[in-house]
């Protein structure tokens, strides 16, 4: 979420743990501009152009986003 608020014109692809110690954990954040040219001709990155992708990371839709919220489980008894 600090990535995303810092830099606000780019995009959060994904974000995963790397480290903690007792007091920090530390996240890897891969960004991505989504008004560069080989980002919007790419068709399997292209998506993340896209106006209802801006600011995944604050509603939890990476991939530490989504571990926090309890959603790694697929299949059954998955429902929250």
């Amino acid at each position: 979420e600090r990535c995303g608020r810092k830099c606000g014109s780019l995009r959060v692809l994904n974000s995963y743990w790397v480290a903690q110690d007792a007091v920090y954990k530390w996240f890897e954040v891969v960004m991505v501009d989504p008004f560069h040219k080989v980002i919007r001709d790419d068709p399997r990155i292209n998506w993340i152009c896209k106006p209802v992708m801006k600011h995944r990371e604050l509603r939890g839709l990476t991939a530490a986003g989504r571990k926090a919220r309890g959603l790694n489980v697929k299949g059954k008894r998955a429902t929250k």
